[in-house]
């Protein structure tokens, strides 16, 4: 049976990663993804709302998206909004749908992605080390309060060694992963 402080830790570890792992998501990597604009609100009837909760948005291409707002009046809020964020897009609205083109991105441009993505997985890497900090310092705790052995601390903190070692080597997979995504051509 694994122990309930583990389980509790892994699970923290896990979200974290997963965490990190959305964040990426919405990174801009030159390739067009509908996940760049769940962040970007327009006002729909006095509620901001989600671009993606009031249109539908496909990929086409190699380098663009295509926004196609169930109403069509929302069609200038869209082109506005997307304009007011730091995308960094220039939307075009003919009157049915709204299109974005991702222009190629210098290489300037995708090694400054590549660093914030560093940065991201980083503090990914910050969050599981300090999950397993914490669960250290409950387990000593726990061991000076006579509750678990010294033995069995030493195990658990193996134990949660690994875990961090696991989680760790995910979010570098996740990096990896992203870096090429950005640098492909």
């Amino acid at each position: 049976m694994k122990d309930p402080i583990l389980k509790e830790a892994e699970l923290r570890m896990k979200k974290s990663v997963e965490a990190i792992d959305e964040e990426l998501k919405k990174l801009r990597t030159g390739r067009p993804s509908p996940a760049l604009l769940e962040e970007i609100k327009i006002d729909y009837y006095g509620v901001p709302t989600p671009i993606n909760q009031v249109a539908t948005i496909n990929v086409t291409e190699e380098r663009s998206l295509i926004i196609k707002p169930w109403e069509k009046n929302l069609l200038s809020a869209i082109e506005k909004a997307i304009q007011a964020s730091d995308l960094g897009l220039n939307p075009t609205n003919d009157g049915n749908v709204v299109r974005l083109v991702f222009p190629s991105p210098t290489t300037e441009q995708r090694q400054k992605w590549v660093k914030k993505t560093k940065e991201i997985v980083e503090h990914g890497k910050i969050a599981v080390r300090n999950i397993r900090r914490d669960v250290i310092k409950e387990l000593k705790e726990m061991t000076k309060n006579g509750e678990i052995s010294e033995d069995d601390e030493k195990r658990l903190e193996k134990e949660v060694q690994n875990l961090t070692d696991k989680y760790i080597e995910e979010l570098d997979k996740l990096f990896e992963r992203k870096e090429k995504e950005i640098m492909e051509f």
